[in-house]
């Protein structure tokens, strides 16, 4: 496995725990445990680009954003929040990565990369914004909102108005250079967090951020793809892909599948749009792009991921 390149992608749980509150504390302990099981990636001699997502931390840069609107702070737009996270995401795991590759002898070189990906602005989203971000809101207070700021608002569920943005299909990764450099000289990168920040070419041809957000798991197979990764390792809240997940009497665990196998479980409705279904669409595209193996498991599992003896494989075919 020496000098095998892995994209790990971080899934939410990494950093904030169901029923976890999220405050910094507690972020640093997940991370911290969460490097105990990437050194252990780098004792084995990969080479690895980690990316990892924002969803909370965004919603909460966005409900600060609102509250300095009485004290006269400027409004930051939603691809600066973005970059903003990415970066003290990176701190975090930058520190925590560094402090437990000390405690194990290993002289670990670390930095962030704050990651621009390409989209489409003429992408079908941008006219039918779908993903839920921020806090919820009465529906008085949805529509001042849209009318003060000009959010689309829409109902989420039974649980109140909230403002959505659109979710393009990311198309590139701006700083792929730059990434696949620092991974080649054998340097640990954090690239893409939270789907990367989306940007566009305007008509004058130059690169404009823009309002949206980037599914982290079709990220992280472009980031796998423009950066030459081997493997795709997607860490998320369960130990395997399972058929009927949600009925116990019925649940089927999948050790191996084919790109064939995925794309027809992924028809038949076991992948929900909201959950698996992206991870299973980042594992198809990363292996019909050039990728060869994808794994998908819980982080205290990734090393055994990679040895076959835990979660998910899927293959081409």
């Amino acid at each position: 496995m020496k000098n095998k390149v892995v994209v790990v992608a971080l899934g939410g749980n990494a950093i904030i725990r169901a029923k976890q509150k999220g405050t910094i504390d507690e972020q640093k302990e997940n991370i911290r445990n969460t490097a105990k099981q990437i050194v252990q990636l780098i004792k084995q001699d990969y080479k690895l680009v980690i990316t990892h997502g924002n969803g909370p931390q965004v919603g909460n840069v966005l409900l600060q954003q609102e509250a300095g609107i009485k004290f006269g702070v400027p409004v930051l737009p939603l691809d600066v929040c973005g970059a903003e996270t990415q970066g003290w995401i990176g701190y975090l795991l930058q520190q925590a990565l560094l402090n437990e590759a000390k405690k194990n002898g290993i002289n670990l070189s670390v930095g962030t990369v704050i990651t621009q990906v390409l989209v489409d602005i003429n992408d079908p989203a941008f006219l039918n914004p779908t993903k839920f971000i921020g806090r919820f809101y009465t529906e008085e207070e949805a529509k001042i909102l849209q009318k003060e700021r000009g959010f689309p608002i829409k109902k989420d569920s039974d649980r109140g108005w909230r403002r959505v943005v659109p979710s393009p299909k990311p198309k590139g990764i701006i700083e792929k250079n730059l990434i696949k450099t620092l991974v080649k000289e054998n340097h640990l990168v954090i690239a893409s967090g939270g789907g990367g920040v989306p940007v566009f070419l305007n008509e004058e041809n130059l690169l404009e951020g823009c309002e949206a957000v980037i599914d982290k798991d079709l990220a992280a197979a472009i980031l796998g793809k423009e950066v030459d990764a081997d493997i795709l390792l997607i860490l998320t809240d369960t130990d395997y892909v399972y058929l009927h997940y949600e009925d116990k009497a019925k649940r089927k665990k999948i050790t191996t599948m084919t790109v064939t196998d995925a794309k027809k479980y992924l028809k038949a409705g076991h992948f929900p749009p909201g959950s698996m279904g992206p991870k299973i669409e980042a594992a198809i595209n990363f292996l019909e792009n050039g990728g060869n193996v994808v794994y998908i498991t819980k982080p205290e599992f990734a090393l055994s991921a990679l040895k076959e003896e835990k979660g998910t494989k899927i293959v081409k075919g």
